[in-house]
């Protein structure tokens, strides 16, 4: 994992966004939120369970099909089964240690 401070989310309500191998930070400071890098690192874990690119198709097909269904792109973010897992998961520092494989199942 490798942690880069992105200028190019500078004008945006992105904290922070996993492109694997990166999480990309709005700010520097967001280095020490422990919660945010705990919830990028489920993503990090997801994308290698799912080789990477088939994350992002299944990512932003979820997306597309949410946002069908609720006509709120925010409310379409928050119900994709992945970040649904990682929002549930953030606070929890030992959560990867004992995931179990695919465990973003659970929330589809």
């Amino acid at each position: 994992m490798i942690i880069i401070c992105q200028r190019l989310l500078k004008n945006t309500k992105i904290s922070g966004i996993t492109l694997f191998p990166f999480i990309l930070l709005r700010k520097s400071e967001y280095r020490q939120n422990s919660t945010l890098i705990n919830h990028e690192r489920i993503h990090i874990r997801q994308q290698l369970e799912l080789l990477v690119v088939p994350f992002y198709i299944w990512y932003l097909t979820e997306y597309y099909l949410r946002y069908l269904k609720y006509k709120n792109p925010d409310l379409a973010y928050r119900n994709i089964s992945f970040e649904r897992e990682a929002y549930a998961n953030e606070h929890n520092p030992d959560y990867l240690m004992s995931r179990k494989f695919w465990s973003f199942f659970k929330y589809i």
